[in-house]
């Protein structure tokens, strides 16, 4: 996936506005750069992930690229509590597929969002578990279960052909009813 594809799957779910992001599993940090690209000066960033390497990768990156950024480098599993100020919105790129029990860590992100917050989800599209996608959730199901786990107004943000599973989507979902 290239960079403009990653822009291209979260620009539609980003306002013009200034604010606090959080990238949750930020891998390499693809997405926290499209975060990065999109989000006006004064924004603030912040880069969650548990692969120390990746996330020392990124912040050389970043220091190149966007020198004057504010983003955070916090080493951790956003699956477990975090020290984050409330955020405008949270992206959350190809790691949810990862846990199992998704309900518990997604209402921790809500607890993370101001009133008028925004989630983000870019996952595969695909019904049937893999190697790689252990326990997916596509589309149809997340826009399911998205409102049992207090997540209002979902909708399709962009698809994007995959080379390993079909195709990857995203999706913005909002704290409160809007």
């Amino acid at each position: 996936m290239t960079q403009n594809d990653c822009i291209d799957l979260i620009m539609g779910g980003i306002p013009s506005t200034s604010g606090i992001w959080a990238d949750m599993g930020s891998g390499r940090g693809a997405f926290t750069l499209a975060l990065a690209e999109i989000l006006q000066p004064g924004a603030e960033i912040y880069s969650i992930e548990m692969d120390k390497t990746a996330l020392q990768q990124q912040e050389k990156l970043f220091y190149r690229k966007h020198p004057s950024l504010r983003v955070y480098f916090y080493h951790g599993n956003f699956a477990d509590p975090l020290n984050l100020p409330a955020l405008d919105g949270i992206v959350m790129a190809n790691s949810l597929h990862y846990i199992r029990d998704k309900e518990p860590v997604l209402r921790q992100f809500r607890n993370y969002l101001k009133t008028t917050g925004r989630f983000i989800l870019v996952e595969y599209n695909i019904f049937k578990s893999t190697t790689w996608v252990p326990y997916p959730i596509p589309f149809e199901e997340w826009q399911k279960k998205s409102v049992r786990w207090e997540f209002y107004e979902t909708h399709l943000l962009a698809t994007k052909p995959s080379r390993y599973h079909r195709e990857i989507y995203s999706a913005l979902s909002f704290k409160t009813k809007q």
